[in-house]
């Protein structure tokens, strides 16, 4: 089993940052995937950014604005969020997986076994 805690999420004003982070514990060694998901009252469940094999894949709504990064010394998983805009606000999410997927499939949700509580971020206009 994979424990995971999120961290991080507050308010924050449009065009602000806000770093996100996300402890593992348990079968960390077991972890190949791990993610950043959120999902708004209303929506869906969607991928934002994942990571695998020192390689990343992002959500085109949040290219070139949120950086997904693992730093394995201290099982955490991080999402830098810079340039946040309203519609970034949601319930973000950390997610591992002990399988390999195709790089097409990181985004998946149905890909991952494991998930945090979550994490709440609001941006105001």
């Amino acid at each position: 089993q994979v424990q995971l805690v999120e961290s991080g999420g507050g308010s924050v004003q449009a065009g602000g940052s806000l770093r996100l982070s996300c402890l593992a514990s348990g079968y960390t060694y077991s972890t190949l995937m791990m993610g950043w998901f959120r999902q708004a009252p209303g929506k869906e469940r969607e991928g934002v950014a994942a990571t695998a094999g020192g390689s990343s894949v992002y959500d085109v709504s949040v290219k070139g604005r949120f950086t997904v990064s693992l730093d394995n010394a201290k099982n955490t998983l991080y999402l830098q969020m810079d340039s946040v805009v309203p519609d970034d606000t949601a319930m973000y999410f950390c997610a591992a997986s002990p399988s390999w997927a195709s790089r097409a499939d990181w985004l998946n949700a149905r890909r991952y076994n494991y998930w945090g509580q979550g994490t709440q971020v609001t941006v105001s206009s």
